[in-house]
């Protein structure tokens, strides 16, 4: 691992990430299913994938315009990090492989049209 990319060792940042909050959000004694969070499917992940890229655009546009500002909460690389990880939800839940995501629906948790050929 010395020798990879840093971009490689910060994907590894990511899944260490993703391990330690689904533990806190879907631990086995829970019954929320990490797809109960994106009832519209993937159009909920780019929302919330939006929403992340707002809010670092905004604290690095304050970053630009005051040299003395200072970020209180989330850093640029956590948001970034965050971002990286619904990304991956985004394609987790289009191939139909995330946790609670109900068999028979689209990547959008539509009612995927019966197959009936008559």
């Amino acid at each position: 691992m010395e020798n990879d990319k840093e971009s490689i060792k910060v994907l590894l940042e990511c899944i260490e990430l993703q391990r330690k909050k689904g533990n806190d959000y879907q631990n086995k004694a829970s019954v929320i299913r990490q797809a109960d969070y994106y009832p519209r499917g993937v159009s909920t992940l780019l929302d919330i994938i939006h929403a992340k890229m707002l809010r670092l655009r905004s604290v690095i546009s304050a970053m630009e315009s005051d040299e003395n500002y200072v970020q209180n909460f989330e850093s640029i690389e956590d948001s970034a990090k965050d971002m990286a990880n619904y990304a991956s939800f985004m394609v987790a839940y289009c191939r139909g492989q995330m946790d609670g995501q109900i068999e028979g629906r689209d990547f959008l948790n539509r009612p995927k049209p019966s197959a009936k050929n008559d």
